[in-house]
């Protein structure tokens, strides 16, 4: 048999014609060339090491036929590589490494839209079988989910007939038409004798071979971070790396009449990976149709109709005197607009989602942009009254955008599971899921990771990595001098070079803080789905981003610590008699009443008495309130926006205060802001500005705003950001806008890069810092005990929140076996005590058990006590030592002479009688020391 007998993919003419078609802009693969189809990005976490940007570009430049991705049991990165294609102007295949527990690994690429699903699906099957990040497949899985993928085996290094035997099996599966063998020539001295093995077990097993270069990255230079990755993923030096690292920096993309020289003695091995190119190429990303789930509706109701139906009703709610004709305006254009574009399925999701949590008793409030929505103001999903503080339907949802809406709610965190149980439950495990979060290297990780890799010493990684901002873009040769060390020691440089390069490489997939995805139809025929590490919750492959990208909508179920406090006040305020406007539980809305009247919150706002209260208790803060004197609600919106990084690194805080002072006139960075910037003393402060000022200087669409804000997010593409910014200065300088205006401009948005606040978002923020002062001002043993019970939380320690009790005249007693409960207790207006869960060192079922004995029967005495509850010695000592035995007649020294003497095995056994103790009661100074050890803090003298 001629060995290139099956060297040539068979006709396939209705795959031939699907490859015909050029999608989203890029250009079609028909005739056949070379395209790398083994290649690793660095989605194959810590063994890639190129982005697939990089990879997809480079391709392009090749002049490939199209560029192939495939990492390993993943599909993480596809859609990144998807962009990149269209902007490259070249075709990108979709594919995946495959790596199974007992056969060898095999790179398929789906050659129809059926094909991915089905290689979504085998992914799924893997990963939720595995623990978080693994993914465990056999043979028989890929066998399963095989019609409508293209496979290529990568030969293990030592090949044997179980090899060969396998190899005839995945033939007769997936036939001699749709199953290839790769080969490649990567510069090693067995290469020539590898070329010759794989031409007789193509010939054998009657497979033809495909030329691949096992790509790892897209040009020779990255082979040094490559074998970095490789030690950092093998926990070793370079130094003790040996033979595991690769023993060349052949494994880039090359140009496909290299790779024919390469490949010439397996006749057609290089051409057949552009037929298998043109095939995979049939399917692309764009194919991939997200469709929301149709939302219940009443009978005799569309979702329009169900929509439009529960905003009016909702509105007559809010206001019971008649709904403005501002707002009325607004709900028609709204509800006009949402139709229009379909997404009434996704507002009554979010409804359906609030309406839940109230039923339950959750404490919940949007914000975001959705903060902008009267429809959302309505339903009851936001807090915020847009038209009463003229905020723009159009930043949440506009024909302009071209994206899908995204809606953060805020839940108690310590209910917040019971919301995501709640989807999980309506829409069941395939339909529903978190979207993941890509861990990237920052500049004092890449330093860290690298250095270690590279043998510097630890002091020396220390020093680099302690000195460095946490979020900054590396170590320079000035900054690295600053530090005492040596930028031109050879192994400092390359610490510095190849950290670097490191920034913003992906580190591993997490979980979204709570952003879920939700659909129609199976969820894993769209993207793979894995386990989380917590129990119970389940997580797609793609991030925020590349969901925005995809089309697909997400709803954010965010946990919020003041919200638990917030209602465990209100129950405390319930239980002596507090009620709200109705006669039931007091509500954010009765003190958001009288906000504008309530001159005792804002003096204790300007005496920067905010320990404890929500946004505005940092150090910043503090130092921050005095000077601005907030004194109405619109200046505290601006305070929980101004100290922030965006507005500190942009230089904006000062000349904030000053013109607030009337230190020095307001000033716009240029005339045409005017009216934008009027409200904030010609500084921009929020997002909404940032936007509104490029789309008047610039002449930018809305869409190019957009970009410009996504380019501006937290987890930002610096090369992004750069290209957004250049399309900026370009669009000014046609204006014919001054360089330094422009430098102002540009400085003032990159700013924003690091944390700016939308306007919505600052509202919604600052209505829970006024109820938190509120509370703080007028009901203070309520909210400390609330707080205290939240714990931790915010900025402070227990120990600092009350001595600030105690400062507002709180008193705070002790904890007591005999009357403390777990949490902390209300015991009159000006008193609370603090509850066993302070105690430290003692497990949560000996607390449970300790309550639940005295709820019982009353402890007759200390022997009693430790008859009846099951506790370690240990445990006695810290109860002991902590005071809390003292109202059974024992002072603490006292109590730890009884617990030492008490029998631990047999607690059926009668105590011993007490004899005289010889030890006398602690001094002041040893009380508190006692109080630190036990409970970290101390509520007597200091």
């Amino acid at each position: 048999m001629p060995e290139n007998e099956f060297q040539k993919v068979k006709p396939h003419p209705a795959k031939a014609a699907g490859a015909d078609r050029a999608a989203g802009g890029v250009r079609a693969v028909s005739a056949p060339g070379y395209c790398e189809l083994a290649v690793t990005s660095n989605y194959t976490f810590l063994t890639g090491a190129s982005h697939p940007e990089e990879l997809v570009e480079r391709a392009a430049s090749l002049g490939h036929v199209a560029a192939g991705i495939a990492d390993t049991n993943t599909l993480a990165g596809v859609v990144r590589a998807h962009a990149a294609g269209k902007e490259a102007g070249i075709a990108v295949a979709i594919g995946c490494r495959v790596v199974m527990q007992d056969a060898p690994a095999v790179i398929v690429y789906p050659a129809s839209r059926a094909g991915y699903g089905r290689l979504c699906r085998l992914l799924t099957r893997g990963k939720r079988r595995a623990p978080k990040g693994e993914c465990h497949l056999s043979l028989d899985d890929l066998l399963d989910h095989r019609e409508d993928l293209l496979g290529i085996v990568e030969a293990p290094e030592r090949t044997d007939e179980s090899f060969v035997g396998t190899l005839r099996v995945l033939r007769e599966a997936f036939d001699d038409d749709r199953l290839s063998l790769a080969v490649s020539v990567c510069g090693r001295a067995e290469d020539a004798r590898r070329l010759g093995q794989m031409r007789e077990i193509g010939a054998r097993a009657r497979v033809a071979l495909v030329g691949t270069n096992r790509v790892l990255y897209h040009a020779p230079e990255r082979r040094a971070l490559q074998d970095v990755l490789t030690c950092i993923r093998l926990g070793c030096t370079i130094e003790e790396a040996g033979l595991r690292l690769e023993a060349n920096a052949e494994r880039h993309l090359k140009a496909g009449d290299e790779m024919a020289r390469l490949l010439r003695a397996c006749p057609g091995a290089a051409e057949r990976s552009g037929e298998i190119a043109s095939r995979a190429c049939a399917f692309n990303l764009d194919q991939v149709r997200y469709e929301y789930p149709a939302e219940a509706c009443p009978p005799g109701l569309t979702p329009a109709e169900y929509l439009a139906r529960e905003a009016w009703a909702g509105a007559g709610a809010r206001y019971p005197r008649g709904v403005p004709e501002k707002t009325r305006r607004s709900l028609e254009h709204e509800l006009g607009l949402i139709s229009e574009l379909r997404y009434e399925a996704y507002f009554l999701t979010c409804y359906d989602i609030v309406r839940f949590a109230r039923k339950a008793g959750i404490l919940c409030q949007g914000r975001g942009g959705a903060a902008n929505s009267a429809v959302c103001y309505c339903l009851g999903i936001t807090e915020v009254d847009p038209a009463t503080h003229s905020l723009l339907f159009e930043r949440f949802v506009s024909r302009a955008r071209g994206e899908p809406p995204d809606i953060d709610i805020d839940f108690e965190h310590e209910r917040r599971e019971e919301v995501l149980q709640y989807i999980y439950e309506t829409y069941g495990r395939d339909r529903a899921a978190l979207t993941a979060e890509v861990i990237t290297y920052r500049g004092r990780s890449a330093v860290r990771e690298v250095g270690k890799a590279l043998g510097l010493p630890p002091d020396c990684v220390d020093a680099l990595a302690k000195n460095l901002d946490r979020w900054g873009e590396g170590a320079s040769e000035q900054r690295v001098r600053e530090i005492g060390l040596n930028p031109r020691d050879a192994t400092i440089a390359r610490v510095i070079a190849l950290s670097g390069q490191l920034i913003g490489f992906p580190r591993h997939l997490s979980q979204h803080v709570g952003g879920f995805v939700i659909t129609q139809g199976s969820l894993c025929d769209l993207v793979p789905i894995e386990n989380a590490a917590m129990e119970d919750r389940t997580v797609i492959e793609w991030d925020k981003d590349d969901i925005d990208a995809m089309g697909m909508l997400k709803i954010d179920c965010l946990g919020l610590g003041m919200l638990t406090c917030i209602r465990k006040s209100f129950e405390l305020l319930e239980g002596v008699g507090v009620r709200g406007a109705g006669g039931g539980r007091l509500t954010i809305a009765d003190v958001r009443s009288h906000e504008r009247s309530d001159d005792a919150v804002y003096d204790m706002i300007c005496r920067a008495d905010t320990v404890g209260v929500f946004q505005i208790e940092s150090r910043a803060q503090i130092a921050t309130l005095p000077r601005m004197q907030p004194k109405c609600f619109y200046d505290l919106v601006v305070e929980v926006a101004i100290i922030r990084p965006g507005p500190i690194v942009g230089k904006l805080v000062h000349p904030y205060l000053k013109r607030r002072k009337k230190l020095e006139e307001p000033e716009c960075i240029h005339p045409a802001f005017k009216d934008v910037l009027e409200r904030t003393l010609g500084v921009p402060l929020f997002q909404e500005q940032v936007l509104q000022m490029a789309m008047i200087i610039a002449d930018f669409s809305g869409s190019e705003a957009e970009e410009l804000r996504r380019a501006m997010s937290f987890h930002r593409s610096e090369e992004r950001m750069e290209k957004a910014l250049a399309r900026l200065r370009a669009a000014m300088t046609a204006r014919s806008v001054e360089p330094a205006i422009q430098q102002r401009i540009v400085d003032s948005i990159k700013s924003f890069a690091l944390y700016g606040f939308p306007e919505s978002h600052a509202i919604s923020f600052a209505f829970l810092a006024y109820f938190s002062v509120w509370l703080k001002v007028h009901r203070p043993v309520e909210f400390y005990t609330a707080l205290l019970n939240c714990q931790p939380m915010g900025f402070y320690s227990t120990s600092t929140l009350v001595r600030d009790a105690k400062k507002h005249g709180l008193r705070i007693l002790p904890v007591c076996v005999v009357h403390s409960d777990l949490n902390c207790t209300v015991m009159s207006d000006d008193t609370l005590r603090l509850g066993l869960k302070q105690l430290r060192g003692i497990s949560r079922g000996s607390l449970e058990v300790l309550a639940t004995q005295r709820a019982q029967e009353p402890w007759a005495d200390l022997d009693d006590l430790l008859r009846r509850c099951l506790l370690s010695r240990d445990e006695r000592r810290v109860l002991a030592e902590a005071g809390a035995f003292n109202a059974l007649g024992h002072h603490r020294r006292s109590a730890l002479w009884k617990v030492e003497a008490a029998p631990i095995d047999d607690l059926l056994s009668p105590l011993e009688a007490e004899s005289v103790i010889p030890l006398h009661a602690m001094t002041s100074f040893e009380r508190m020391a006692a109080d630190y050890r036990t409970t970290k803090l101390t509520v007597g003298t200091h």
